[in-house]
């Protein structure tokens, strides 16, 4: 398990993250400026915003994350691949991909398994995440989600939006962890605005935490670990 006792190593798990409609390009300097001070693994956005990221993070080593087929995860296969690849071309070097739940609950696995596959071969350097939006699948339904995403050679599985009607859950990111193993890592996001929250995530198997309360999580901790 990752050392939770430095603050660093503390702040390279988090994604910091604004995904509001309402975010405005002011918002979002902010969020990169927070990130650069702290020293946040990434810069987690909507796709409009990769650009403006990309420039204001340029020198640091905080990443550009952004999402696609957010948040439903239900636009065409097409047009999945093609904001991905917007994205990837514009200076993103995370990608957090929206599972089709909807193909996935029908059993159309072949849908599910080619537009992971287009994904994976038309952003090969790209970190893939594959949301997987566990509140609304079943036990074996996550299982088949990283499984398919194991296949697909995505980097992570994460479990949440933080649009949908729940979020992450320790006991969802343990289910994952036991399916991707080695082979994959864990995301958790949604929901998550504690130092405790992470910490909870991390013994579960999470190596990574999407949170938009990235600098409450990080204050918390620093008074934690220095009493």
């Amino acid at each position: 398990m990752m050392n939770l006792s430095d603050l660093n190593a503390v702040a390279k798990l988090i994604d910091h993250t604004n995904l509001k409609a309402t975010a405005t390009p002011s918002d979002i300097l902010h969020l990169c400026k927070e990130a650069i001070d702290w020293g946040f693994k990434s810069v987690c956005v909507n796709s409009s915003y990769v650009p403006l990221v990309k420039n204001e993070l340029s020198g640091s080593d905080v990443k550009v994350c952004a999402v696609v087929g957010f948040p439903l995860g239900m636009m065409s296969s097409d047009l999945k691949v093609a904001e991905a690849t917007w994205c990837y071309d514009h200076g993103a070097d995370e990608l957090d991909v929206v599972l089709n739940i909807g193909q996935l609950k029908a059993g159309n696995i072949d849908y599910v398994t080619n537009e992971l596959g287009r994904l994976r071969e038309q952003v090969p350097n790209a970190v893939l995440k594959l949301i997987l939006e566990t509140c609304y699948l079943t036990k074996d339904e996550i299982k088949l989600a990283c499984e398919l995403a194991v296949q697909s050679k995505f980097d992570f599985v994460k479990t949440s939006t933080g649009f949908g009607s729940g979020g992450a859950t320790p006991e969802d990111v343990a289910l994952m962890k036991s399916v991707v193993k080695n082979k994959a890592e864990v995301k958790a996001s949604g929901g998550i605005r504690t130092f405790e929250d992470l910490k909870r995530m991390v013994e579960a198997g999470a190596t990574r935490i999407g949170a938009s309360r990235g600098v409450e999580i990080m204050e918390q901790a620093k008074s934690a670990l220095t009493k």
